[in-house]
């Protein structure tokens, strides 16, 4: 998807640096699939102490039954 955006040209350049890549459109790649990532694993950890579970599921056992 071809977009227009303004960009703070020095925080650009210290991305790029930081990365080791050499075109703005690869920095910007990167930095959104790390915001992604980081999001989906906060969204994750928010859910520790929320699922309950079985503490003697033994998976491996059902995986040999099935």
């Amino acid at each position: 998807m071809r977009t227009n955006i303004i960009l703070n040209d020095e925080l650009l350049k210290k991305a790029m640096e930081i990365a080791g890549v050499k075109t703005k459109k690869e920095a910007v790649e990167i930095a959104l699939k790390e915001f992604v990532e980081n999001h989906s694993r906060k969204k994750l950890s928010e859910l520790r102490g929320k699922i309950s579970f079985a503490e003697d599921y033994d998976y491996k056992e059902m995986r040999l039954n099935s």
